[in-house]
């Protein structure tokens, strides 16, 4: 077994086992899960297929299987299964025990940062990695910024945004120092924090906001539908 399926059975095994715990009846969302599964993942990973063509980044041969599919190591693909799975399980715990507390959503901030992160993509063009990340990023705070969704203006959005980090930087330890994946230094900024490169955090970010906002979105299309029906 490589050591990037480890990886991946690491990420989902907590999730996976409590996804029956009844107070949070997780399996109950497998549907909704699984369209912001496939809606969010789709892209980045087409992202994913181009960058390692490119050779933004590589998989080191001693720690996956072998296996390819689209050009991509099949634990990379299923990277996109385990992390979406487990982030919303962990978006719903936090829901769950956290208390619901507006805050306001000064969108003159949220606009100003993504003219920032396009003004950050602008100026490193020519590192391929940290030009996406910040095209992403800023897309993403756009998307913040238009949305009608009230999760974004609940502080326990926020605060489960920066909790995530946590199992984000355990993973990406993991991977970056063996290493799992390994970076073209000429496609991202060289900072890095331990081993992780900086740009990896503006890519957390951006991938588990829109796993969290499509999943938001599905599921209050669903609940009006239901309320529809219901009159």
């Amino acid at each position: 077994m490589s050591t990037y399926l480890l990886i991946n059975i690491g990420i989902i095994i907590f999730p996976l086992l409590y996804s029956f715990e009844k107070s949070i009846s997780y399996y109950k969302k497998y549907h909704t899960v699984l369209i912001s599964t496939i809606i969010v993942g789709i892209p980045f990973i087409v992202w994913d297929i181009f960058a390692t063509q490119r050779g933004d980044w590589s998989f080191n041969i001693q720690y996956i299987s072998g296996v390819y599919f689209v050009g991509l190591p099949i634990e990379e693909l299923l990277f996109f299964v385990t992390v979406p799975y487990s982030m919303i399980f962990l978006y719903e715990i936090a829901k769950h025990y956290l208390p619901s507390r507006k805050i306001k959503l000064e969108k003159k901030i949220i606009y100003a940062t993504t003219i920032v992160l396009l003004i950050l993509a602008a100026y490193n063009y020519s590192q391929y990695y940290t030009f996406t990340v910040m095209i992403f990023s800023a897309f993403t705070f756009f998307i913040i910024g238009v949305s009608k969704l009230s999760f974004t203006k609940e502080s326990r959005f926020w605060i489960y945004i920066i909790l995530a980090f946590f199992p984000f930087v355990l993973t990406n330890y993991f991977l970056t120092s063996l290493p799992v994946v390994q970076y073209n230094p000429d496609s991202f900024s060289q900072i890095r924090i331990t081993t992780i490169p900086l740009e990896d955090f503006f890519y957390s970010f951006a991938l588990v906001t829109n796993y969290i906002y499509i999943y938001e979105l599905v599921k209050s299309k669903l609940e009006a539908k239901i309320i529809e029906e219901l009159k």
